[in-house]
């Protein structure tokens, strides 16, 4: 056996390629330990260390706190089974140090088998990132803003990830993307019955093909991507409308359609991208919610996304631009208010000093409410600016 921190090689590389999404393919950094046979063993570590203040005036008082914590902490291993079969598994202990939480848990955030029968038909079996929206299956560690719009790309069973098989592959010299997956969905002895997560997804590409199952939330230039695509999400029988009689059943459904686009330029590269969302239990959340029924099981929101990139180094490094729009309207009434509806606006800058795998990120941010809460503090209007650091090895 022997280590060699060179990247995998041709057709091997392209397998791989399908265990690594989660983490993005300019990611993959850490050494190979090679087994003969053409088995193999990449591992990577990722960390993102965030300094973030917030600024915030609630019940008349005016507060300003300090947080340092670690957003994301992972360790990945990549295996290569033979050109056919490959796995990806990934232990996470993010959020370390967060409003003075320390010692987090360590868990396997993904754990999955790939299958590469032909680039047409391909499978994924474990736990592995849903396949409905993209701003979920953008790679982690590769966004364009300081963060994916978490609380819409966050459906609200399973969270990003689920556990179950997809299958999906690539059509018309991968112009065409199709998915589908099979997945537990809601699990908790709370639902009225259990019934499989079933979720579809299409995509088009007009410019350079997006092959990979994961997506990115910018190539820096390397790629011009046209891309339109479509999701539906359904489990039957996810909530009750009356949970105390344990009386009428109610399905979930979700959709969502997006765009993306990159462009390079000899003026620089320019990036937008753009979703609608609507996650729909029926209004069970504001009938006779069951504690355990999130409020965005009946959501509807959109972002827009835009980043502009110099085009050439400054100093050892890129600099890219972006801002960040985000509309959320829960639908959920305490009286006649809607408390929880609000609007995310961000400018920030991300500067590549190697690629995703060193860079320094920095936001600012306003959350604005439609009905500031008089009583619950996260739902009052706040600020807050974040520095953050990404390394990958």
């Amino acid at each position: 056996m022997r280590v060699d921190r060179a990247s995998l090689s041709g057709a091997r590389l392209a397998v791989a390629a399908t265990a690594a999404f989660a983490l993005g393919q300019g990611a993959v950094a850490g050494p190979t330990i090679e087994f003969g046979n053409g088995q193999s063993l990449n591992i990577t570590y990722a960390v993102q260390g965030w300094l973030q203040t917030k600024h915030q005036r609630f019940g008349g008082v005016t507060s300003d706190t300090t947080d340092f914590f670690l957003r994301r902490n992972r360790l990945a291993f990549t295996g290569q089974y033979n050109d056919y079969i490959s796995l990806y598994a990934q232990l996470e202990a993010g959020g370390d140090g967060k409003d003075g939480l320390f010692d987090r848990p360590v868990f396997w955030r993904d754990a999955y088998v790939s299958i590469d029968w032909t680039d047409a038909v391909r499978f994924i079996v474990g736990r592995f990132k849903n396949t409905f929206s993209r701003e979920n299956l953008e790679a982690c560690l590769e966004p364009l803003t300081l963060d994916r719009a978490e609380v819409l790309s966050y459906t609200p069973w399973g969270g990003t990830r689920d556990t179950g098989v997809a299958v999906w592959g690539n059509l018309l010299d991968a112009k065409l993307q199709y998915r589908f997956m099979i997945a537990d969905g809601r699990k908790d002895a709370e639902r009225p019955a259990d019934r499989p997560r079933l979720t579809a997804r299409v995509h088009v590409s007009l410019w350079d093909p997006e092959y990979d199952y994961g997506y990115e939330g910018t190539y820096l230039g390397t790629k011009k991507v046209l891309t339109f695509g479509a999701a539906y999400d359904t489990q039957a029988d996810v909530a009750y409308a009356n949970y105390l009689s344990r009386a009428g059943r109610k399905n979930y459904k979700a959709w969502t359609v997006d765009g993306f686009m990159e462009l390079p330029h000899a003026t620089g590269v320019y990036t937008l991208s753009a979703a609608g969302f609507k996650y729909d239990t029926g209004g069970a959340f504001g009938m006779s919610p069951d504690p355990k029924l999130p409020a965005n099981s009946d959501l509807k929101g959109y972002y827009v996304k835009g980043g502009y990139m110099l085009p050439g180094k400054l100093g050892p490094g890129r600099l890219q631009f972006f801002g960040r729009h985000e509309r959320l309207n829960y639908g959920v009434k305490t009286g006649n208010v809607e408390y929880y509806d609000n609007r995310w606006n961000s400018l920030g800058f991300n500067y590549y000093i190697d690629g995703q795998r060193l860079k320094v990120t920095a936001e600012v941010a306003e959350i604005k409410f439609d009905h500031p809460h008089p009583v619950i503090k996260a739902l009052a209007d706040y600020r807050q600016a974040t520095l953050a650091l990404q390394l990958i090895f």
